[in-house]
């Protein structure tokens, strides 16, 4: 696991991290399976937990005054009870159906978002109880394969949330949720010593990128920024509904 190819996957992986980091949604769901190019999905996903943890310090200093309270304050507690739930059940629901449940959830969002279908909860408060039920799913793919952004992006994309407090509150949100996340991931051997070495090297590049997803956040209009996200949902669902049919 110490190749050219496997460095080569890594650090693209880690960059893609970076840019989530950054304020780039769903963009660091594609990392796993980048490094599941040169690794087995399972190794990719316990070995970048600590790369998302790492970058997640720099997203959380950048935006750390653009955020939307209410809305980390519904999910949050929801994303542990879904977190708890996936650590029980880690042994018994096979990663697949996880994968291919996400897929459909954000496959059928995004194609309504681009046929014009408004949300009914549009610009309007966060409500506690579609929150509380789309935080814990987030918490629960996201611990089976980092795969938590569309669930959340069903919850949160309706809020009509300004551009950079949008990317405030994912990039809060997702470090709260990773660094939950260590808790189980060592409890269940995923972060051996020859991980954690690989993961620290591998940060660099991460910390790298967050930057530049934090330049891009800044350049991009408003429409397009949200143009951008829901092509990468609609991309990331995709490939995991692709991944769940073919056993992937």
């Amino acid at each position: 696991m110490g190749g050219v190819e496997f460095w080569v996957a890594g650090c693209v992986a880690a960059a893609l991290v970076g840019l989530s980091k950054g304020g780039l949604p769903v963009v660091g769901m594609l990392a796993v399976p980048v490094l599941s190019l040169a690794i087995s999905p399972v190794a990719a996903a316990g070995l970048l937990l600590p790369v998302y943890v790492a970058s997640d310090a720099i997203g959380l200093y950048v935006y750390r005054r653009g955020f939307d309270a209410r809305v980390l304050a519904i999910l949050a507690p929801a994303a542990m009870l879904g977190i708890g739930l996936g650590w029980l059940t880690a042994a018994v629901v096979p990663e697949r159906l996880v994968t291919g449940i996400v897929g459909a959830i954000g496959v059928a969002f995004a194609l309504s978002l681009f046929v014009g279908r408004r949300p009914e909860n549009a610009d309007k408060p966060a409500r506690v109880g579609p929150g509380v039920f789309w935080g814990a799913v987030t918490g629960y793919t996201s611990f089976v394969s980092h795969a938590g952004a569309p669930p959340y992006q069903v919850y949160v994309l309706p809020l009509g949330l300004e551009k950079t407090v949008f990317a405030g509150t994912t990039t809060i949100f997702f470090a709260f949720v990773n660094a939950v996340k260590l808790v189980p991931y060592w409890a269940l051997g995923q972060l051996s010593a020859e991980n954690l070495e690989r993961a620290a090297a591998l940060s660099l590049p991460a910390i790298a990128a967050v930057p530049a997803g934090v330049w891009l956040v800044g350049v991009l209009p408003d429409r397009l920024f949200f143009r951008l996200v829901t092509w990468a949902l609609l991309a990331v669902s995709l490939k995991h509904l692709a991944d769940a049919a073919l056993g992937g």
